[in-house]
């Protein structure tokens, strides 16, 4: 008899049968092999999913070339590529705004964190919140934010390494005080109270008695910190100045931009601060079909420029159009 057939006749009638031993053992090793499998099944599913993209990678880096289903050709040039020239200056790039970003946020994010622990109610929370709010904003708009709020003495860093760290170190500070506020709040508070029984003052409790027990929250707080800066994009694309481009932004394709000079992009606004302003929205029915939109004007550009090309000056179209239609495969 199987074990499916036990469990039924069980069901049907528990009193019809009487289990042996071999029966236990084979209901026992049914059931758990019925388990094992699906639970199986679901973790390798989930280990494609997540290696599939960086085997890819890993593939990619040492081809020659991919420009069909497989890769073609074995090479170490990209490996040597990226030890010279602008590709170690990114890595260099990225790696030091990493390593900087991630201490400042691990630093005032266990600092922040060990402060709210003392406080109790709705204060406190509403403190811890602050630290969650550039996380709930798009990069690009953080970038846009420091751009403006540094573009003027005293605080002037546009064009500086000091901008992209800062933009970098407000991201992703709330997940190090999360992870740390974590970590002390499913810490015991029975150790430091006997610390304090045996006449320790706060200083020497704090550093041989909580951090110790936190340590490993303080250890995937900066982890954590690490990865995200490593890979951050959107605000450091805004920021970014010539000379300290990191490897997202390599990647991304953006390095024909920051200075005016032969073969760059040339792309430029050139901005009166203290003329710009908005003007009222207004309704136009200009689409196909009397679709409609809702149109903002904006003054105090002083010359917009587009490939080298002006196409607006003084807030009024020149009629150039540099740019070009660009299509999709069909």
């Amino acid at each position: 008899m199987n074990s499916s057939a036990v469990v039924a006749t069980l069901i049907a009638d528990p009193r019809s049968m009487r289990l042996s031993d071999a029966h236990i053992a084979r209901l026992a090793q049914g059931v758990s092999g019925f388990d094992s499998q699906r639970w199986l099944d679901k973790g390798v599913a989930a280990d494609l999913v997540f290696v599939a993209p960086l085997a890819v990678i890993i593939c990619a880096s040492f081809s020659e070339q991919w420009n069909g289903i497989l890769p073609t050709g074995f090479t170490l040039e990209h490996y040597r590529d990226a030890m010279n020239g602008a590709a170690r200056d990114a890595v260099t790039a990225s790696l030091v705004t990493g390593l900087v970003a991630s201490l400042l946020a691990l630093v005032t994010g266990a600092w922040a964190a060990l402060a709210l622990r003392a406080q109790v109610g709705g204060r406190s929370q509403a403190l811890a919140l602050l630290f969650f709010i550039p996380s709930a904003v798009p990069s690009v708009s953080v970038g846009l934010g420091l751009l403006v709020a540094f573009s003027q003495r005293p605080l002037l860093l546009n064009g500086t390494t000091a901008i992209v760290i800062i933009a970098h170190y407000v991201l992703i500070s709330a997940f190090a005080f999360g992870n740390v506020s974590a970590g002390l709040s499913r810490l015991t508070p029975d150790y430091e109270e006997v610390a304090s029984c045996l006449g320790a003052r706060p200083p020497y409790r704090l550093l041989h008695v909580t951090l110790p027990l936190v340590a490993p929250y303080l250890l995937a707080a900066f982890g954590l910190s690490f990865a995200l800066s490593m890979g951050e994009l959107g605000a450091t694309v805004m920021v970014y100045p010539p000379g300290w481009v990191t490897m997202p932004v390599a990647i991304f394709g953006l390095t024909d931009r920051g200075t005016i000079e032969p073969g760059k992009k040339a792309d430029i606004n050139v901005i009166d601060m203290g003329a710009l302003t908005l003007h009222p929205a207004a309704m136009a029915f200009d689409l196909p079909a009397g679709g409609n939109r809702i149109l903002q004007g904006a003054s105090g550009y002083a010359a917009t420029i587009v490939s080298g090309t002006v196409t607006r000056r003084k807030d009024v179209d020149t009629g150039a159009r540099p740019g070009r239609l660009v299509r999709g495969a069909r």
